[in-house]
């Protein structure tokens, strides 16, 4: 389910407490959001002169995002840790502590590490995601060019729930290109990347909350992992699309179940034997 509404309004909602939280809040980039993106230039071609993204943020609402708020949100709605009694003869108790992710440009990562802190979210594992093409391709041929995004897992005192299914898992993840869903956000995350990350850090039937939903994609994630997610979107432009794209995933669903295919999705490009 995602709200049209700021997080900052959550207690108007009966909303479960998480067991993983997940965003990608504002980078900070002002007016600088589509330098070294081809994006600036009409047609991608500097030829062309300047579009009129130009010298332009991704949204207006970046201006109004407060850290803070924003933290204090997540710290209260990640559910308590509960302490396990330990057992005679086992050396290690698994958890079931939650935590939160968030995306985060490299130079916010100290900045949010210390803001934390301040709401009882006292330990990190900073994370890198690794792609193999970057949207940084003006004069590409006369820089390094960027090619990773950065993230952190903040938690409280113990370590999260982690579901590593016996293999080691790295800090340093590999970002999949998502051909297949529709672009509805201009920083939009893949799905197979956000279905990994819920992966490790839930089990179904847990909830899973995202406080700035943009695409929605990470309710799709977890609405294909059978975890319980809830968003937030105050735009109505990306909300509107992020409930569609939600609806036709939920009826996808239903309808596997039910006919044992994506009867609706197929209907849409062509006409079946099915009624």
């Amino acid at each position: 389910m995602i709200y049209r509404d700021h997080f900052q309004n959550y207690k108007r909602y009966t909303i479960p407490k998480a067991q993983l939280i997940i965003a990608d809040i504002p980078y900070n980039l002002g007016n600088n959001a589509y330098a070294s993106n081809p994006a600036w230039y009409k047609d991608g071609d500097n030829t062309n002169g300047e579009s009129e993204l130009a010298g332009k943020s991704f949204f207006d609402t970046d201006e109004d995002f407060r850290p803070a708020e924003f933290m204090h949100f997540c710290s209260t709605m990640l559910k308590a840790e509960t302490k396990k009694p330990k057992v005679d003869g086992e050396a290690r108790q698994k958890s079931d502590a939650p935590c939160m992710i968030i995306f985060c440009a490299f130079d916010q990562q100290m900045y949010l590490i210390e803001l934390a802190k301040r709401y009882g979210l006292n330990n990190y594992i900073n994370l890198v995601f690794r792609k193999n093409f970057s949207a940084q391709v003006l004069k590409a041929n006369m820089k390094i060019v960027g090619n990773c995004e950065y993230g952190l897992v903040l938690y409280r005192d113990r370590l999260p729930k982690f579901r590593n299914k016996g293999k080691m898992i790295f800090n340093c993840l590999e970002w999949p290109r998502d051909g297949e869903s529709e672009k509805i956000h201009p920083t939009q995350k893949p799905v197979e990347l956000l279905k990994q990350l819920i992966e490790i850090f839930t089990d179904p039937g847990d909830v899973v909350i995202d406080p700035v939903a943009g695409s929605g994609s990470t309710l799709i994630a977890a609405e294909r992992l059978n975890r319980k997610g809830y968003g937030f979107e105050i735009k109505k432009e990306f909300w509107l699309k992020a409930n569609q794209w939600l609806k036709e995933e939920k009826q996808i669903k239903s309808d596997i179940e039910k006919y044992g295919f994506a009867k609706t999705k197929l209907e849409k490009t062509s006409p079946t034997l099915w009624s």
